[in-house]
């Protein structure tokens, strides 16, 4: 039986068993198959499948709960749970104790019992099937993905060989030695790249990785790490592990943590978290001889990723970052290029769809340099060179790095590779007796100790601005540091290179800078510079804030005492995140805008994790880590107060 309550006109009267239509005025409550139908009907004004605050529905919808009792919700957050909750059990039988449930407790169960499934990868027979249906695959000719499998991975190359037969696959066995040239030979036949496969009960299986989310569908570097923390929080350890598995394969295949398994990313690496990871893993497990595999592992990238002179190592002894691909990136949307190359074709008298193409032809050796190029290919391959590496930086892009990237020993990439040495000293201590024996070399905690207050030191001396009282980047080609405050000033706290007295500067001179509604913002709007046509926002600058800058935030005032600083951080964050999830139906994004404390933001590549109908089945890797991280260091009068939806401002002065 359908029953229907109608308000007409001012008045209301309840039918059962009959039919009635009542002019201008939608129904209200229904139960039935169509229980889901008239919700979107009355309160889905705007008509996304969605029910948001900007929906101009009447906000009251009366249903029938699991136990048969009518149920009245109201507001946008309570009706958004029943069209969520209509979902998820696929029936009628709601729990209304989830349609009033406290908003940061749902969303923190969602990630928890959902999301975290809903981001989870394989490699193996059903996650490649998901991969074909990937959207980068749409231009794939006859929809067939290319495998690319390592040289010397047997056990990969003839599964997927085998796959062949019954999935939408080509598998293609990298070179013994794959150069720049080739990767750039192949970008116009893009495919995933192969990762970890194993055998469990006669079967081959994928180990699992988590996926950032919405197009970003494969397993990218630094957003591992981050998620890891929330899976482990979350008693994932096993997936957390197996992500830390993958990056080992990574390292010992292709030679370093890629910024994700996709084959245009072969000559890039990611920023470096892979011991923070195996060490907090090993927390949790204690299986000393998973740790003993993945340490040497973490010590030979160490070594041939970041410690090669003349490379990632430059002359002052601190590091960069510099990705050796060469030519165009491919992952880029058509046209995204057009403003650098435009000038350049202008003066050859080329339109710029024959610039690209005569440059690109000539980087792969298809043809030979095309003389009205000739004299602008070093320009434009150094341009190159920085936009690709602002890429591997993770920070793609920030004017903090524009153009220069290659050239910066930055601040967090330091702080990060300090954790390193830190984190192989107490390894080796600790678990291994004082010395540890990696790629016929054996290290003592004495020498990585050394390491790290050699870095330290070198941080003090080329980061660290005592003038103004905070860390920034040196610009290596210059001899100067740079003049832009940005988030990653606070990863020395993190990661501990700080001395007392620059933490104390920092809280005092960068922290109120940088802290805005929603958290801290990715750099200070000074330091971004003024916006226009000619020069657009980019994503990773003032006003937008990151996941990663929050929780490294978070850990490094807490690791210096900063307790009452880090416990108002982490409540503008989640309040940032907890008051749109609760107005946009659930939204977890990508990205937010800290001053306004919106998911609204308009730069560069939209903004991932937005565009759902019903209900997000996955929010945002490490947002969804940066929550349940967030509230499990909040204290229980600040969750309170989350729970009410309480204002950052009237709690904090």
């Amino acid at each position: 039986m359908l029953r229907l309550t109608y308000k007409c006109i001012g008045f209301s009267f309840l039918l059962i068993g009959l039919s009635i239509s009542c002019k201008d005025e939608p129904a209200n409550n229904a139960i039935g198959d169509d229980l889901l139908e008239a919700l979107l009907d009355q309160e889905d004004t705007d008509g996304d499948k969605k029910i948001t605050i900007e929906d101009q529905g009447p906000k009251e919808f009366t249903f029938k709960n699991k136990d048969g009792k009518p149920f009245t919700a109201r507001g946008t957050y309570e009706l958004s749970n029943v069209l969520q909750e209509l979902v998820i059990n696929d029936s009628n039988e709601i729990d209304s104790k989830n349609i009033t449930e406290a908003p940061a407790d749902r969303i923190s169960r969602m990630i928890k019992t959902r999301y975290w499934d809903g981001l989870t990868r394989t490699m193996d027979s059903a996650g490649i099937e998901k991969l074909i249906k990937d959207t980068k695959n749409a231009s794939l000719t006859a929809q067939v993905l290319p495998v690319y499998v390592p040289y010397n991975d047997t056990l990969a190359i003839n599964y997927y060989k085998e796959l062949e037969k019954s999935l939408a696959i080509r598998t293609v066995r990298l070179p013994a030695e794959v150069t720049p040239q080739y990767v750039a030979s192949i970008n116009d036949k893009p495919g995933i790249l192969s990762l970890k496969l194993f055998r469990e009960d006669g079967k081959i299986k994928g180990a699992p990785f988590v996926v950032p989310g919405g197009r970003f569908n494969e397993m990218y570097g630094w957003d591992s790490y981050f998620e890891s923390i929330g899976l482990i929080i979350d008693g994932r350890v096993d997936l957390a592990k197996a992500m830390a598995d993958n990056f080992q394969y990574e390292i010992e295949n292709y030679g370093k943590i890629l910024n994700a398994n996709r084959s245009y990313y072969l000559t890039r690496t990611q920023p470096p978290f892979y011991t923070s990871l195996i060490k907090e893993v090993f927390e949790q497990t204690k299986d000393t001889t998973w740790l003993k595999s993945h340490l040497k592992t973490a010590i030979k990238e160490y070594e041939t990723v970041w410690m090669v002179p003349g490379k990632r190592l430059t002359k002052t002894g601190l590091n960069r970052y510099l990705a050796e691909g060469i030519g165009i990136t491919p992952e880029t949307e058509e046209g995204h290029y057009d403003a650098v190359i435009k000038p350049l074709a202008d003066k050859a008298g080329m339109s710029i769809e024959e610039y690209t193409q005569a440059y690109r032809d000539a980087t792969v050796g298809n043809a030979e340099l095309d003389d009205r190029i000739a004299k602008d290919r070093i320009k434009l391959d150094t341009y190159f060179m920085h936009d690709r590496t602002v890429r591997e930086s993770g920070h793609d892009t920030s004017y903090r790095i524009e153009g220069i990237a290659a050239d910066l020993a930055p601040v967090a990439l330091n702080a990060f590779l300090y954790q390193y040495e830190s984190d192989f000293a107490q390894l080796t201590k600790d678990v291994f007796g004082g010395k540890f024996s990696a790629n016929d070399k054996t290290y003592t905690t004495a020498y990585w100790q050394e390491q790290a207050e050699k870095r330290k030191k070198l941080a003090t001396q080329y980061l660290f601005n005592p003038e103004a009282g905070y860390f920034v980047d040196y610009n290596i080609s210059e001899k100067m540091q740079q003049d832009f405050l940005a988030a990653t000033t606070f990863t020395p706290l993190w990661s501990n290179m700080a001395t007392k007295e620059q933490a104390e500067a920092l809280i005092k001179n960068a922290f109120p800078k940088l802290k805005e509604l929603g958290g801290i913002a990715a750099s200070t709007k000074e330091s971004r510079g003024p916006i226009s046509a000619e020069r657009p926002q980019r994503q990773w600058d003032y006003p937008n804030g990151w996941a990663p800058h929050q929780i490294m935030a978070w850990k490094g005032m807490i690791n210096y005492g900063y307790e009452k600083e880090a416990q108002e951080l982490i409540y503008r964050w989640l309040y940032m995140i907890t008051r749109n999830a609760v107005d946009y139906n659930g939204t977890i994004p990508e990205k937010y805008d800290v001053v306004e404390a919106t998911h609204k933001v308009f730069a560069e590549y939209g903004n991932v994790g937005t565009d759902f109908e019903y209900i997000t089945q996955e929010g945002f890797g490490w947002m969804n880590a940066s929550f349940q991280y967030g509230l499990s260091l909040l204290k229980e009068d600040l969750r309170k107060e989350l729970n009410e939806l309480t204002p950052p401002d009237q709690l904090f002065d």
